[in-house]
């Protein structure tokens, strides 16, 4: 797989430092027109902090910073939801369902899928939400008796969910208590992800970020269905991403924050 154009100017600079036009001419291939060279290398690395740039228009990398690691679409990903009994961990509300969506190398894999007993009666306000009742988790696995596999189904992979901090909380309240240890995941929010990478919505709820993008989703609020419609989704962000010159998981975390302001030279 051909690295990311991030990726190849921090091999540059990881050699020396170079400036715009050098950048332009040898990482975008632009020549010819120093002012629009200087705001395509502006717009692809701006907003990177390892990436430093001068009053000269010479960039280099950061004193601390490594060169940026492997492209987006090369990453290993778990695309995760939950289904539970509706309110918080704390107050006793346990996960019903919960699906993981691998993708690998740009590729959608085997979901790992199951429904869970939660120890406790799932209010009907949820059961009408879902479609997932009683009578369907009468007979489920504990979450205990999940949590190897889940575990598994996450490990080396970075976390991904609509809400992240929702399942991810409650994934990993779960794992702590069935195994005593959850995994040290990066995560990352396909809400986030939506209101940087696709400004202009008047939402971005799942229905409404699918809806843009005309992906379908089958089984709504399952937790399978609604993985595999994030999964979908994330793909589709993460090219948003690579067309903004974001190459690497750093530089989207990166991107993903507060934006900063960079004095852009044409010299």
């Amino acid at each position: 797989m051909s690295p990311s154009l991030s990726e190849e100017a921090g091999r540059l600079l990881a050699e020396r430092p170079r400036h715009t036009l050098e950048l332009a001419e040898k990482v975008l291939r632009l020549s010819g027109n120093p002012s629009a060279a200087s705001a395509a290398v502006f717009a692809l690395l701006g907003s990177d902090p390892r990436f430093h740039v001068d009053d000269e228009g010479t960039w280099s990398l950061g004193a601390d910073a490594d060169p940026p690691g492997p492209p987006l679409r090369s990453l290993d990903f778990a695309v995760v939801d939950v289904e539970t009994t509706g309110g918080a961990y704390a107050r006793g509300h346990r996960v019903t369902e919960v699906a993981v969506v691998p993708v690998s190398q740009g590729q959608i894999l085997e979901p790992f899928t199951t429904l869970v007993h939660p120890g406790r009666r799932i209010p009907p306000r949820i059961e009408a939400l879902t479609g997932i009742s009683n009578e369907m988790v009468r007979g489920a696995p504990p979450f205990d008796h999940v949590a190897d596999g889940l575990r598994e189904a996450l490990d080396g992979r970075i976390f991904v969910a609509h809400n992240v901090s929702f399942d991810w909380g409650f994934i990993r309240e779960e794992l702590l208590a069935a195994r005593g240890d959850a995994p040290e995941s990066r995560r990352l929010c396909t809400v986030k992800m939506g209101r940087r990478l696709v400004p202009g919505l008047k939402s971005y709820a799942l229905d409404a970020l699918t809806r843009h993008f005309e992906i379908p989703i089958h089984a709504r609020h399952r937790a399978h269905g609604d993985a595999l419609a994030t999964a979908r989704l994330l793909l589709l962000l993460l090219e948003r991403a690579e067309l903004e010159g974001v190459g690497d998981l750093e530089a989207l975390e990166a991107h993903l924050g507060p934006r900063r302001r960079r004095r852009r030279s044409s010299r």
